[in-house]
């Protein structure tokens, strides 16, 4: 019951802060590229792929730098669907001094993986449908917890910022810090 009392609340919350987040990109997905603000005024998904759109939001060129090099650009620009807990830079930049560096060496791929995979969840769950669990089942095999306190929700230690930018194979949700399996 208290899920719904709850929830208008955090999903207003969610819509202003997507607006701060973005500013002057696309009110939506956050893509540099204003003609999509019709589609999504019109309730079209995104005409791009998670991939993509992370790359046009410009926020999240670290999260992009890791998906390349640990080789799972293509996996997040198949059919998905996906739902991706996304990390901006800024909270790439909250991890210890030089673990960025040491992640994106070659002989890191496998601890890389296991990261970034720990941030996708298979099929498209929307916040709405986000806020009622109590975990999340994630690609890496490993559950992220989910909790709800004060309307703000966080996933794995993480608090989610910003909510349900549609992509053409999933969604996206703006995460503050990378979460550890």
């Amino acid at each position: 019951m208290r899920t719904f009392c709850v929830l208008p609340a955090l999903l207003f919350s969610m819509a202003c802060l997507l607006c701060v987040t973005v500013g002057s990109a696309c009110d939506t997905c956050g893509c540099k590229d204003a003609k999509h603000d019709d589609a999504h005024t019109a309730g079209e998904a995104h005409q791009h792929d998670i991939v993509d759109t992370a790359i046009e939001n410009g926020s999240f060129s670290t999260l992009v730098a890791a998906v390349q090099a640990a080789g799972l650009v293509e996996t997040l620009q198949g059919d998905g669907p996906f739902t991706v807990f996304a990390p901006t830079n800024e909270a790439f930049a909250k991890l210890p001094a030089g673990t960025i560096d040491n992640l994106l060496k070659p002989e890191s791929k496998d601890q890389l993986v296991a990261i970034l995979t720990y941030h996708v969840v298979p099929g498209k769950v929307m916040a709405a449908d986000a806020v009622s669990l109590s975990e999340a089942p994630t690609v890496n095999g490993k559950a992220a917890p989910i909790a709800v306190s004060n309307g703000t929700v966080t996933i794995g230690g993480a608090t989610v910022t910003a909510t349900d930018i549609e992509c053409t194979n999933g969604v996206i949700h703006v995460i503050d810090s990378v979460m550890l399996p």
